[in-house]
């Protein structure tokens, strides 16, 4: 039988290394790979760089792994004293552009080379951490146009990818994923109106997020799912 390999990306978040933490203790897989910017990446892993992800994708091919999952937990919302846009006011090409990078673009990037690595002939899942407020028909508040902009386009990439590779492995699950609002960095600025329970610790929502994915099917490829699994509608 072949060894099982899942593949984390953002694994020093988190999110991302909550859900390699889990991944372990479950023991359905034979191997984690945990891959980010840090020096103990078997390869680190920049998504404003291509080349990274190259690298990445080679080392895994050399180590003659083929993923059976990939879970990619990277997102950006602020930085420093850059903050989401409130309104147009705000708006600034660099911090759109940024976003866009780390939201869509990298994921679309380690897409294109780890897709390829992965089995055609058995159920693969590949997960990206996507967010409610990229629905645009769910948006009622406005404001934060760079980060919505940007998930809005990495779920539109998410159905673009199903579709082309449903062609090469009708048994695939690409899939983006909505953790709700979890108690790490990115979200620290906007936690005081999260209701009651509603804020979770990185533990709970890798767990909630794990469940989520052990319950999908081929049918659910290309679709936005939440925490609790609820459909999320473009």
């Amino acid at each position: 039988m072949s060894r099982l390999t899942a593949v984390v990306f953002g694994a020093n978040g988190g999110i991302g290394k909550a859900m390699a933490d889990m991944l372990e203790q479950e023991d359905e897989f034979d191997d984690i790979v945990r891959f980010s910017r840090t020096a103990d990446s078997p390869v680190p892993v920049d998504l404003g760089s291509e080349d990274s992800i190259v690298a990445a994708a080679k080392w895994i091919k050399d180590q003659r792994k083929s993923p059976n999952l990939i879970f990619i937990a990277t997102g950006l919302l602020h930085k420093d004293d850059q903050s989401p846009e409130k309104s147009m006011r705000d708006l600034d090409a660099q911090w759109m552009q940024e976003n866009y990078q780390i939201n869509a673009i990298g994921p679309a990037l380690i897409a294109k080379h780890f897709l390829p690595l992965m089995p055609k002939d058995n159920i693969i899942k590949f997960a990206a951490l996507s967010a409610r407020v990229g629905s645009v028909s769910d948006n009622r508040l406005g404001g934060w146009y760079g980060y919505r902009a940007a998930k809005a386009a990495l779920n539109m990439i998410i159905r673009n990818l199903s579709i082309e590779w449903h062609r090469k492995n009708k048994r695939a699950i690409i899939v983006g994923l909505h953790p709700g609002t979890v108690d790490t960095d990115l979200s620290k600025p906007f936690q005081a109106n999260v209701p009651p329970g509603k804020l979770f610790d990185s533990e709970r929502a890798a767990l909630q997020l794990l469940d989520v994915l052990d319950g999908l099917k081929p049918a659910d490829n290309g679709k936005i799912f939440a925490w609790d699994g609820e459909e999320i509608k473009p």
